[in-house]
């Protein structure tokens, strides 16, 4: 199947009428809009779930899927057999994530070998049609929450990479930052409090769908073996969205770091706060 046939099939019917012909990549009214543009700080986005579901919106979402790849979930779908049978199913979908209704699946649990063998990290696959709509959120949802991240903050940003943040810290320690703390929230992604979070991402996300979903996907278990396990706490790393959850929730620490007036970089759960001296290392950031 050629690349074109993908997208057609992903421009379901019922969806915005104005939207065939247009240049994909063209800011439109939708969730490339939001893209084009800056939200106003602090204040709340409302129906929010019609831009998530909007075709260009969908369109975009379904390409970066099938670029990342990846195995299938707990279904067995991969992602081209979800790019051929989604023309068929994805009206029913878009009806359910508009009403509220949407469920999604358990996520397959996988463990991945930490290097230096310190031991596993834990990783949970969604099932195709999963990591596409939590990248369909994403798209939506970053543009709310990322004007406002700290400036020190650099995993899982646009524009943004590990090698600037190496480069910071340098310019850090050459500007005479003699002291700095290695910080590794370690097992951050099996720990975040669903409840913390969910305060968090509501102080800009006012459309009640959307955060339902939201706290849906936290709260979808993990098959092992055949069997799902209920998921209390934690958001496993595999899913397009937890990137963006991680950095909504640490973005609170981003900030503190700032108030106490150290420099630092962060990337997602790994801090280096260069503090001015030993004595303000022992007193303010261990404090």
């Amino acid at each position: 199947m050629r690349n074109g046939d993908a997208d057609n099939r992903a421009e379901m019917p019922g969806n915005s009428s104005g939207g065939r012909g247009r240049n994909p990549h063209e800011p439109v009214a939708g969730g490339s809009s939001l893209t084009a543009r800056k939200e106003p700080s602090g204040q709340k986005v409302e129906q929010l779930m019609e831009v998530v579901v909007e075709r260009e919106n969908i369109v975009k979402a379904l390409r970066q899927v099938m670029a990342n790849k990846g195995s299938a979930g707990v279904d067995g779908v991969t992602v081209q057999a979800l790019r051929i049978s989604l023309h068929e199913i994805w009206p029913r979908v878009r009806e359910e994530l508009l009403e509220g209704r949407y469920q999604p699946q358990p996520v397959r649990k996988v463990e991945i070998p930490k290097p230096g063998g310190k031991g596993v990290r834990m990783v949970g696959i969604p099932t195709a049609m999963d990591r596409l709509i939590q990248q369909a959120l994403n798209q939506v949802m970053q543009p709310i929450f990322d004007p406002d991240f700290s400036e020190s903050s650099y995993g899982f940003r646009p524009g943004r990479s590990a090698h600037q943040a190496v480069v910071k810290a340098r310019e850090y320690a050459s500007a005479g930052r003699r002291w700095v703390v290695d910080m590794d929230l370690e097992k951050f992604f099996d720990r975040v409090n669903h409840d913390i979070l969910m305060a968090r991402v509501s102080r800009r996300i006012g459309d009640k769908r959307v955060l339902r979903l939201v706290r849906r996907y936290l709260q979808a278990g993990m098959m092992v073996g055949g069997f799902v396990s209920p998921r209390t706490e934690g958001t496993p790393q595999g899913g397009p969205l937890s990137p963006l959850l991680s950095n909504v929730l640490l973005d609170d620490l981003d900030k503190e770091l700032e108030k106490r007036g150290h420099a630092f970089c962060r990337y997602a759960g790994q801090a280096l706060p260069f503090p001015a001296s030993g004595y303000v290392l022992a007193t303010k950031l261990l404090t």
